[in-house]
């Protein structure tokens, strides 16, 4: 069993009561993880997609898909059928394991790291936040990359408020920043 599992199930008890939660099937838990790279840079260079894509593989120990255009957009120079994007969604133990790397490897190594932003939350218990280079994660190595990219990552939990949800990352681990931003 993932080391952030047995975590947030020895932390069960106390999120219970710290939200008041009668009911033990609404204590917010993980539901799940979703890694995506808007790829609109390198749409004409499918060596550089394939990279990113490899890179993303790596990074969620899952293999990640490429998402094509679904119609075109002139103003963008985007033909239907061309690649925009790469993602992978993570769930049960990948999304447990991934979310302990992210939170006790990769962020700490982030330069002049002083937490993620508070308010990244969208009203119904998500939370979403981007990542400027993949190079923080220990398993992706400087000479495989063709292109330093970002990235943006959603944490979906069961969490019916922002509250219960930020308090559960909290509990977690998740380094949020001090101020409010």
């Amino acid at each position: 069993m993932a080391r952030l599992k047995d975590k947030y199930l020895s932390l069960k008890p106390a999120l219970q009561a710290e939200l008041e939660i009668k009911n033990p099937m609404q204590i917010p838990a993980l539901d799940k993880v979703v890694i995506s790279v808007g790829a609109g840079f390198a749409m004409k260079d499918n060596k550089l997609i394939q990279n990113i894509e490899d890179t993303i593989t790596k990074i969620a120990g899952q293999k990640a898909s490429t998402v094509i255009a679904k119609k075109s957009v002139a103003g963008f120079k985007v033909r239907e059928g061309m690649p925009v994007g790469i993602r992978v969604t993570l769930r049960g133990e990948k999304m447990y394991n991934f979310f302990d790397r992210l939170v006790s490897i990769a962020l700490p190594r982030v330069k002049d790291f002083r937490g993620v932003p508070r308010n990244g939350f969208d009203g119904r218990g998500n939370y979403n936040f981007g990542i400027q280079e993949q190079l923080i994660f220990p398993e992706v190595s400087y000479d495989s990359v063709m292109q330093i990219h970002g990235m943006n990552i959603t944490v979906v939990t069961t969490a019916d408020s922002d509250k219960a949800a930020f308090l559960l990352l909290e509990k977690l681990g998740m380094p949020f920043s001090k101020g409010s931003n």
